[in-house]
């Protein structure tokens, strides 16, 4: 560990404005150092290069969790201005400090949501859709299938100084997965708001138009950060799925189509059973995933709405990875970065890991499809890989084409990490704490959570035999995905097959 710099809080703060800006793609001038930091959508991956980046600069280790504790800019930066030592001290603590809620207490809708009226018709063709999480990566294939499949106008929440800017930050998004289509633009329309506000950040008069207005809701919005804890996440996952149930409820009963995870089956009461679509889940002991937890109080708020007459439909989706025809994707998620990180060091931790994540056309055309039949309604869908493979298929295929890569006993692998991954230049050096840091009573690493044997068996009988006949099915693991997905990586620059080789 280098030498801790002396630097006052205001150079801190100037540091961390600078790199968050960076990091963000945003100029420096649009951050409020005042401000809670998710409130710029500061994801997982994000974090820990913040993280990892003020470790070096100040030369003590940090917890993710300090981003927490101290949310804003000014916070942090008056925190890490503290003693080296003092500031050590204090991360253990943080480490171990829990947070469990009481997640049977979490689960309670407020009593004045229910639908307006129980008689609901079902509509096959809705001519106005609100959708959620279109600036995201499922969120903007599934506005490319509702422009495909339906006739549909829709309208898109987004978080924008104004309609205009929001539309150009959703025209942004689709672009970069190439799914933009000048044609569809005018029914493509911005809804300037913020998932975690009351009323979702809209007037009364703009919230009771959209209630009027719109004919179905589909919600796949979330804060995904594997680091926060519950209470960092409640307000937009939890406190923003019930004021979409509450736009759901107003004025006419709409069918909502909840994208909740497969994360809610979590617990290890779970691990090695089979859990189907419909099954309930009633055990949350030893979820110690924020994100997780506030996906199952959330999903619970959802059946609640459903039990007082909602029309509701719930998608479960694993890890998404890139277009099964194009290979587009994104880069940053963890497993690009992982076999990124793992090919320039040379090896993979030989653990029983299974392959579940389903392209994302598959689940954005499984979503739109299924929530077209009056039979979804009520039920919960499972998008899961029907046929997952092991990671060892994918380090042979690697291997195949003459990367310089073997499997290593697990340990020895962190100890490579720890030892062997000293630069940025190598993503496994920004995901150390994630890969590394030990979390709950079980003292597991996340990548531990995902092991085989901590895991539920996922069904998706019933969800194949919904999509039978529909033309939309599940692009096998095999080596034309893993060879569509290098293409396109080493197309965009992200693998650089010189680099790997030479590393």
């Amino acid at each position: 560990m280098t030498t801790k710099q002396s630097m006052n809080a205001t150079e801190i703060q100037t540091w961390l404005l600078s790199n968050l800006a960076e990091i963000l793609n945003m100029s420096a001038e649009e951050i409020d150092v005042t401000q809670p930091l998710d409130t710029y959508g500061l994801d997982s991956t994000q974090a820990m290069v913040i993280v990892t980046k003020a470790q070096k600069m100040l030369g003590f280790e940090l917890s993710p969790m300090l981003l927490w504790h101290y949310p804003t800019i000014e916070a942090l930066s008056g925190r890490l201005a503290e003693e080296a030592e003092e500031s050590q001290q204090e991360t253990k603590s943080l480490v171990n400090n829990t947070d469990t809620p009481n997640l049977a207490a979490e689960a309670v809708l407020d009593e004045n949501i229910r639908p307006a009226s129980t008689s609901y018709k079902f509509n096959p063709n809705p001519q106005n859709i609100f959708l959620t999480g279109g600036t995201g990566f499922l969120g903007a294939f599934v506005i490319h299938e509702l422009l495909n499949q339906t006739d549909a106008d829709i309208y898109c929440l987004v978080r924008a100084a104004d309609a205009e800017a929001g539309k150009e930050k959703l025209k942004k998004n689709l672009e970069s997965y190439a799914i933009w289509d000048e044609e569809f633009s005018p029914r493509i329309i911005p809804i300037v708001g913020d998932l975690s506000q009351p009323q979702l950040g809209i007037s009364t008069e703009g919230f009771e138009m959209l209630a009027t207005n719109i004919d179905a809701i589909y919600h796949s919005a979330a804060m995904l950060n594997y680091v926060f804890p519950y209470s960092a996440l409640k307000t937009a996952n939890v406190l923003g799925t019930q004021e979409i149930i509450r736009l759901a409820c107003k004025i006419k009963a709409k069918p909502l189509h909840y994208v909740s995870s497969v994360a809610v089956f979590e617990s290890p009461e779970y691990a090695g059973k089979v859990v189907k679509e419909n099954d309930s889940f009633d055990r949350w002991e030893g979820i110690f995933l924020g994100f997780s937890l506030t996906k199952c109080v959330a999903e619970k708020l959802v059946k609640i709405a459903g039990q007082r007459g909602l029309p509701i439909t719930i998608y479960r989706p694993p890890l998404i990875s890139g277009h099964s025809e194009t290979g587009v994707g994104n880069t940053d998620d963890f497993v690009n970065l992982m076999t990124k990180g793992c090919l320039q060091l040379g090896c993979f931790p030989d653990v029983d890991y299974m392959l579940d994540m389903s392209p994302v056309d598959y689940v954005s055309k499984a979503i739109v499809h299924l929530s077209s039949q009056e039979e979804s309604i009520g039920n919960a869908f499972h998008l899961q890989h029907p046929e997952p493979a092991p990671l060892s298929i994918l380090v042979d295929w690697l291997s195949s084409f003459g990367f310089p890569i073997k499997m290593i006993p697990y340990e020895e692998w962190q100890d490579k990490l720890i030892n062997d991954v000293t630069s940025e230049e190598n993503p496994l050096y920004t995901l150390r704490p994630f890969l590394l840091e030990r979390w709950s009573e079980r003292k597991l690493t996340i990548p531990d959570l995902y092991l085989t044997e901590n895991r539920p068996i996922i069904s998706c009988e019933e969800t194949l035999d919904a999509l039978a006949g529909s033309g939309v099915s599940c692009h096998p693991i095999d080596t034309e995905l893993y060879t569509t997905y290098a293409t396109y990586l080493i197309a965009n620059g992200f693998l650089n097959l010189e680099s790997v080789l030479s590393s």
